[in-house]
Formats: C-alpha cells, sequence, structure tokens
C-alpha cells in the first residue's frame, strides 16, 4: 500500500465514524499512567483522541500524531472546544517517513496496526530513543480481533510482547522492560457492543 493509499484508507476509517463527543481513554493507559507525575508525553497514532485528552486534563504536555488529516483536524479542534489546546499540540506524521520532533517522559503507540507496510520496529526504537531517562514507552497491541474491529483477517497473527521487545532490538543497558504480558478485559465497541479482547503490553523504561 503506497503513502497516498494508506492516507486515503484512515482518512475514510475516520470520515466513517460520527466524531464522539468526548473520546474515551484506553483502559490500558490510565491503568498504568495514573499516579505519574506529568511530563511531557507523544502519543503515536492517536485516531480519535481519547488517551490525548485524558493525558492533558491530567496535566501532560501531549503532542499527539496520526497519519489522517481527518483525525489530527478533529483532535485539534476538539482539544481548542475544550480548553486544552495549550496542552496539547497535534501534528500530522506518516511514521512511514517522519517522526515527531522533542524529548518525552512518556510516549504510548495503542494499537498502531495498519494495512499499510511500516517497520513498527524502527518506529518504536525512534520512541524508545526520543524518551528521556527514566521515560516510559508503553506499546500496547491487539492481541486478538474485536468484532468490530476493521480487520477480520482470521489469518493475522498478533506477536507477543516479548517478540515485539525483541524485535525493537534495544540495549539493555540503557533500556529495561517493566511489563510484558497479554491480560484480557471486556472492551465497549461501537453502539455499545461489548466483547472479552486480548491486549499485548509492553512497557519499557529507559534507564539511562
Amino acid at each position: 500500500m503506497s503513502t497516498t493509499d494508506a492516507v486515503t484508507f484512515w482518512d475514510g476509517v475516520y470520515r466513517a465514524r460520527k466524531p464522539p463527543a468526548d473520546p474515551r481513554p484506553n483502559a490500558r493507559l490510565t491503568e498504568l499512567v495514573t499516579g505519574l507525575a506529568p511530563g511531557d508525553a507523544l502519543d503515536l497514532g492517536c485516531g480519535t483522541g481519547g488517551d490525548a485528552l485524558w493525558l492533558a486534563r491530567h496535566g501532560w504536555r501531549v503532542t499527539a500524531t496520526d497519519i489522517s488529516a481527518v483525525a489530527v483536524d478533529r483532535l485539534a479542534a476538539l482539544a481548542q472546544s475544550k480548553g486544552l489546546g495549550g496542552q496539547v499540540s497535534v501534528v500530522r506524521h506518516d511514521l512511514r517517513e517522519s517522526f515527531p520532533q522533542g524529548r518525552f517522559d512518556l510516549v504510548c503507540a495503542h494499537y498502531l496496526h495498519t494495512p499499510a507496510e511500516l517497520d513498527r520496529a524502527a518506529v518504536l526504537r525512534s520512541a524508545a530513543h526520543a524518551l528521556r531517562p527514566g521515560g516510559l514507552l508503553l506499546v500496547v497491541d491487539h492481541g486478538s480481533a474485536a468484532p468490530w474491529s476493521w480487520n477480520q483477517d482470521p489469518e493475522t497473527r498478533y506477536p507477543s510482547p516479548r517478540e515485539v521487545a525483541a524485535g525493537i532490538a534495544l540495549d539493555a543497558g540503557a533500556w529495561r522492560i517493566e511489563r510484558a504480558d497479554a491480560p484480557r478485559r471486556i472492551a465497549t465497541g461501537p453502539g455499545g457492543r461489548t466483547a472479552e479482547v486480548i491486549d499485548h503490553v509492553l512497557l519499557i523504561r529507559r534507564t539511562a
């Protein structure tokens, strides 16, 4: 899938959805970040913006990015409407070609899956290197497909958190894996539908 096709695909995904007035944050974000001292955060693949807005409301300064101009424009307007424009900077990036500038205390990559070609290991390696010492990289991947997911391919394989960490290939002397597991939860999708899903959770701290 070319860059143009990937942008068209994701713009279509977001254009087809009614934008939520107050998008929910991802469950693993609130579970793992609550209680941390706020700082600078980067939200990779921000989508409708639930994570970015939640972080901003909890004192974080957030850079949120997505390949979709539809998603980016909607989130920028939503942050302004909620009085969070000063806390949330929204920028469009195709992570195959560019990566946001800055140094961060937290980088979140929730469900950064795409039908387009993407060297995810390289993107996540860039994310780890963008951390300040002591900062956290939180990667949450699908471990199963919800009934409402855009990807219903039964042949899809979901790499384990340890496999993802091995692919990033970080120096153990400078980064430490703090969590790598596959918890289950009940997720709520469009129209209030619910289903049990598996999350693959990887939490890495930069130590030096």
